[in-house]
């Protein structure tokens, strides 16, 4: 497959592979909020000026309070995907569990690193034999999640040899009472959190690290000085302290993946997972219906590792929808 189209988004070059596609596309290929937050008017200073202290302090402590983690356990950093690819500099493990399916860059990363990978459906399981185990919570793509307890466990686990749990919460805004950043700080526990796919404000380039004070220290001399632009410090404290927004947000998000199962079953598709923001669906040729739809404009999310898997992202409003469903029954 294209690599460019391992990650959707990636637009620029479906438009050069189906020239004849009708426009406007309609972009289901990633797990964004398409309903973005309406953040107020950014002062020219944060364009102008480099960040300050008093406003990076600012944004952690919005976005600690809104995830519930204590605010000297979270590190900021321009995005989540920086991160992931920082983590053998922050801890040097030998054998490492994966789970998978998942966001793909996580064994990718660990490869490179020349560690020893295990994948497995439930990394869990591998606490007492490996280094560090790594896993999605909400995972990505199939919305599967670990109940709280049974990561704590884990973790435990691993930290009884020197190991470390790693969760991915990048959905973790959709489900709050599966975040483990409450628990930010505890031995051997590094929490990673996106801002732009809740918020719909991917290209803000915003995220987290939580971790104990040492790994807190590490990641902040690794991305340096002024990490997060003003921009996004501005925006990001706007919207983690806006928590109307967020509630109201979760429940519209729920109604839509309502109605997309609706739509996606009516066209016969099977839905194997996925969560308020995407569905999985399987079908018996994934390859034909991808560029099926996309010859009708519609993008969606195929993978590498699977013939039978795609995911659906949301549909923008009830035109899309209607875009969508049409493609699927013709």
């Amino acid at each position: 497959m294209i690599e460019t189209l391992l990650h959707g988004g990636a637009l620029d070059r479906m438009r050069v592979m189906f020239p004849n596609a009708p426009g406007p596309w309609v972009d289901l290929s990633t797990g964004i909020n398409p309903w973005p937050y309406p953040f107020t008017e950014i002062s020219p200073t944060a364009y102008s000026h480099l960040p300050t202290e008093r406003e990076w302090l600012a944004c952690r402590a919005a976005m600690a309070d809104a995830i519930g983690a204590p605010h000297h356990s979270l590190c900021l950093s321009p995005g989540s995907e920086l991160l992931i690819r920082l983590l053998p500099a922050l801890i040097a493990p030998g054998r490492v569990a994966v789970q998978s399916p998942t966001y793909g860059d996580h064994a990718r990363v660990w490869q490179a690193a020349s560690c020893e990978v295990i994948e497995a459906q439930n990394p869990l399981n591998e606490a007492d034999r490996v280094d560090a185990v790594i896993v999605c919570n909400p995972n990505n793509p199939d919305g599967h999640v670990f109940e709280t307890e049974e990561l704590e466990l884990a973790r435990k686990r691993l930290a009884a040899h020197g190991g470390w749990l790693i969760v991915d919460e990048a959905y973790a805004d959709l489900a709050p009472m599966h975040s483990l950043a409450p628990m930010g700080g505890a031995d051997r526990l590094i929490i990673l959190r996106s801002f732009g796919k809740f918020y719909g404000l991917a290209g803000i380039r915003l995220g987290g690290l939580i971790g104990p004070e040492s790994i807190v220290r590490k990641a902040s001399e690794h991305l340096g000085v002024w990490p997060v632009s003003g921009p996004a410090l501005s925006i990001g404290t706007e919207a983690y302290m806006d928590l109307h927004w967020q509630k109201a947000t979760r429940h519209k998000l729920r109604t839509v993946r309502q109605r997309l199962d609706a739509l996606l079953t009516d066209a016969g598709l099977n839905i194997v997972g996925g969560c308020d923001l995407f569905r999985l669906v399987e079908t018996e040729d994934a390859g034909r219906l991808w560029r099926s739809l996309a010859e009708r404009g519609v993008y969606v999310r195929r993978f590498d590792w699977s013939d039978q898997l795609l995911r659906f992202g949301l549909p923008s409003g009830h035109k899309a929808e209607r875009r969508l469903k049409d493609a699927l029954n013709l």
